[in-house]
């Protein structure tokens, strides 16, 4: 570096003093003011031309690569600079094997308090992947990155076969680690608002396809229904009009016939009238509108195949959708446990509380596995009933402990809760 600086001072006066007399025509002297000239310019360009002279000659000492504290100095630029924030960790990872000579670097991220890889340099060189630890083999090398005592990932490098990193590589490996807090800090944001947008996006999916099948449900209680007004109440309505008309044919010409029709349509109109009756219980129970979900359930259970036991605690009135979900979820876990369960005995338990209402349906049966009870359709259809006023379902059963269904309400879609009457 010397030599490079006592050429620098050689070069500037050939150039000023001996040049410039030369085009001013004084060659025998030296000019005292191009003297006066060349002395200013060795003075301004000294420290830049050593700074330079100091950076070749470390790189040349590096193996052409830049030195520790211009990669430091660099990547301080880059986190003030114009590169995108979602790139740094990446720029970080690069540095740090730039400046180390490292094979490769990576940079992890903890996200929601599990290690995960944000960035490796070379990309797609094969780095290995698995997390950071403290037992790693020789070779690997691991610093963690910490902001204010809270841990926020890890830089990691395998340094060259058979070469460990100097004392100047590593300060440059601590100060990089010093340095990373911030940009660390906002790519753990990034990654797990990400991972929400993931699990929104995956919700949002599940709420679309339940709506869907609500809406394929409706479509099939519809037809149910009209075939169910078709073949029974109608029937009955129909007979009823043509009894009615051929009575009011008979009241002239046989009076007696004609009064013996009629009184026979009295039973037919009661019969009418118990087949609506019937439907309409099958529809929307009336327990369930005047009394609640506990009363409804405990008037179902009496004509139940399986001895059932309805027990509440807290549970009061809630507003008619609510009422609903739980009652039709609890009917079709019931009638699964009636088909399928060979349980014995089975316990519904309501309690509501400040946060919600709860139903559990649990039978003694055999169980299954959970397989079968994910791909069920009535699993399905509770599921989109509970979903519709904001709830969640779990299903727990395995093989010979039966079956234990829970549906959960939250209070925010139960805001006023009604007394019965």
């Amino acid at each position: 570096m010397l030599a490079g600086l006592v050429g620098f001072v050689g070069v500037v006066y050939v150039t000023v003093v001996l040049g410039g007399g030369a085009l001013i025509g004084q060659t025998r002297s030296p000019n005292v003011g191009l003297s006066v000239l060349a002395t200013a310019i060795v003075a301004l360009g000294f420290e830049p031309v050593r700074a330079r002279l100091d950076r070749l000659a470390t790189r040349v000492v590096h193996g052409g690569r830049p030195s520790p504290y211009e990669v430091l100095s660099r990547f301080s630029d880059d986190v003030t600079g114009s590169y995108p924030s979602e790139e740094l960790p990446g720029r970080m990872a690069k540095v740090l094997a730039d400046g180390t000579g490292a094979e490769w670097a990576q940079v992890w991220l903890v996200v929601h308090g599990r290690l995960a890889l944000a960035a490796t340099w070379p990309r797609g060189l094969g780095a290995d992947e698995t997390p950071p630890d403290p037992e790693d083999p020789p070779g690997l090398r691991s610093h963690e990155v910490r902001h204010a005592g809270e841990l926020l990932g890890v830089l990691r490098l395998r340094t060259s076969e058979g070469r460990p990193l100097t004392p100047v590589e590593e300060r440059l490996f601590a100060g990089l680690a010093a340095q990373s807090g911030l940009v660390l800090r906002g790519a753990r944001l990034r990654a797990e608002l990400a991972e929400r947008l993931a699990e929104l996006s995956v919700r949002a999916e599940e709420l679309r396809l339940s709506r869907r099948r609500l809406v394929d449900m409706q479509d099939d209680e519809r037809r149910h229904l009209e075939r169910d007004i078709h073949d029974g109440a109608q029937q009955h309505l129909v007979a009823l009009t043509v009894n009615l008309r051929l009575a009011q044919t008979l009241v002239q010409r046989a009076p007696e016939r004609a009064a013996a029709v009629i009184s026979a349509q009295r039973d037919a109109a009661g019969l009418t009238i118990e087949t609506l009756l019937s439907l309409a219980r099958g529809i929307y129970p009336r327990s369930l509108r005047e009394e609640g979900v506990t009363a409804a359930l405990q008037a179902v259970v009496g004509t139940s195949a399986l001895p059932v036991e309805v027990t509440a605690t807290g549970a009061s009135r809630y507003p008619a959708p609510v009422e609903a979900a739980v009652y039709f979820c609890c009917l079709e876990a019931l009638q699964n446990a009636a088909k399928h369960s060979g349980a014995r005995h089975v316990d519904v338990r309501l309690q509501g509380d400040d946060h919600g209402l709860t139903a559990t349906v649990q039978d003694d049966g055999r169980g299954m596995d959970g397989a079968r009870v994910a791909g069920g359709a009535g699993l399905s259809n509770m599921r989109d009933r509970i979903d519709a006023v904001g709830g969640t379902l779990t299903v727990d059963s395995q093989p010979g402990r039966g079956v234990t269904v829970r549906a959960w309400v939250p209070a925010a879609q139960v805001p006023a809760a009604r007394t019965a009457g």
